[in-house]
């Protein structure tokens, strides 16, 4: 009996360690994972630290200032900055929509005042890309036309380069996206309109006659500039540094693989975990939604490739498109000349582009997995593609652009297939869509900033839900 006894407990003794065990590999600590030290292998090799965000008062150099990113806020929404008088930052960049465009290819002046879904007036030629996490980047724009020469926005000791006319002139300001914040006042057909006459710098000086002749602006920037409290005007260079401090302000870089990388192993899931691992190994995907160096934990390059991208132009466009059946975007070579860098684009950052509606340049995609599916085979997917499957607009059915041009220039680092299987196809659409989302970049959160009124007392566009 007593023989029995202790076997029943030496077999209890041991069930309560397989338990316990079990649950150590599966709760909060999971150290002793082999799913976690090979994820956190591959983040190291990477150069991931999941650290980025907090570095952005010390590489500015001082604590962002509040007040004056409000003032940029409600610049960004107000249609006093565009000399048409119906489009402003926020109708290519809305809240609902990470600060980025509600469309697949961007409408900018005559538009039909809505913000969302149904907008409606002539296309422009490409996405407006989210703003957010902009702070970080080395080069804006799809083509990457505009770039710290030093590749660290934070730092213009090499110069910030613009095309012309304003190529290096913009070189004393002391953030890239101050410096930007000079051009799209001065886009004809996003919100300048082919009405006025004069250049850029004409056009610049007219809406700082706006902003001047209005008490309410002129209140607030005196706030923050001794020289306008005291009477002087309010600058361009005052307009610029307002704009980019909002743009700062949407800083939204602690996903779940941030969290991840500090420690806090239980903010990925084994799905999204899965997914990390075939992001940065077998999937390919870092080598050019790369985090290392220069790209600030981005999730891009920030340099120009060709993905063979489906080419899709508008039948109601202010714009001119390239190629002998103006249904062509020539990318990067619009901007160096050279015919080797034709459709070539940016590589796009991947931080929370879960709320994205459409994706690629062009939005040529509506889905994120189809937009991750033609990375795996590009070959396949452009002679396959159509933008009546995707759902795109009817301005934007076709016909597309020539495919062959296309691939004959693709990129090598996406000549061969990425074969996955469907459950690892599965896990890594989980990751890139859930583990980069930081949730204070969800559509409920930024439609707050969106103001109720604005200073110079025009009627605020109309902001749909997405």
């Amino acid at each position: 009996m007593r023989s029995r006894n202790i076997l029943a407990l030496i077999i209890l003794v041991v069930a309560w360690g397989a338990v316990l065990g079990t649950t150590y590999a599966s709760g909060p600590d999971r150290r002793g994972s082999r799913l976690d030290r090979e994820l956190q292998a591959a983040l190291a090799q990477a150069g991931f630290s999941g650290t980025i965000e907090a570095t952005l008062e010390e590489r500015l150099g001082r604590a962002l200032d509040r007040r004056l990113a409000d003032v940029g806020r409600l610049l960004w929404f107000d249609t006093i900055i565009g000399l048409n008088d119906d489009n402003t930052c926020a109708g290519c960049h809305a809240p609902a929509a990470g600060f980025g465009d509600t469309q697949s290819i961007a409408i900018g002046i005559e538009n039909n005042g809505v913000v969302g879904p149904n907008r409606a007036g002539p296309r422009n030629m490409r996405r407006s890309p989210m703003v957010i996490n902009s702070a970080f980047y080395p080069a804006l724009m799809w083509n990457g036309r505009f770039f710290a020469r030093s590749g660290d926005p934070f730092d213009n000791r090499a110069g910030f380069s613009f095309p012309p006319p304003e190529g290096d002139s913009l070189s004393g300001l002391d953030h890239l996206l101050v410096a930007q914040a000079f051009i799209p006042p001065t886009e004809r057909t996003e919100v300048t309109g082919f009405a006025f006459e004069g250049d850029s710098d004409a056009i610049r000086a007219e809406v700082l006659a706006r902003l001047n002749a209005t008490p309410a602006y002129r209140r607030l920037f005196g706030r923050i500039y001794p020289e306008v409290r005291a009477g002087g005007p309010i600058t361009f260079a005052m307009f610029g540094q307002a704009i980019a401090e909002f743009e700062l302000t949407l800083t939204f870089a602690n996903a779940p693989i941030d969290r991840y990388a500090r420690g806090e192993l239980d903010a990925l899931s084994a799905e999204l975990k899965r997914g990390a691992l075939l992001f940065f190994g077998k999937a390919r995907c870092v080598q050019c939604h790369s985090v290392a160096g220069a790209s600030n934990e981005m999730f891009s390059d920030f340099r120009g490739h060709n993905i063979a991208v489906p080419q899709i132009a508008p039948s109601h466009t202010n714009n001119a498109f390239d190629g002998p059946g103006a249904n062509e975007d020539f990318g990067l070579e619009q901007l160096t000349g050279d015919p080797a860098d034709r459709y070539k684009f940016r590589t796009a950052p991947l931080r929370n582009v879960a709320v994205q509606p459409t994706f690629m340049h062009n939005g040529a995609y509506t889905s994120l997995e189809g937009a991750i599916r033609h990375h795996l085979d590009v070959a396949e997917a452009l002679r396959r593609y159509s933008p009546a499957v995707q759902g795109l607009d009817a301005d934007l059915a076709g016909p597309l652009g020539p495919i062959e041009p296309v691939l004959d220039r693709l990129d090598p680092l996406l000549a061969e297939p990425i074969a996955l299987r469907e459950a690892e196809f599965r896990q890594l659409v989980a990751f890139v869509r859930n583990g980069l989302l930081d949730p204070r970049a969800r559509p409920e959160r930024l439609r707050r900033l969106i103001p109720e009124a604005l200073p110079s007392g025009r009627q605020p566009l109309v902001f749909e839900d997405p």
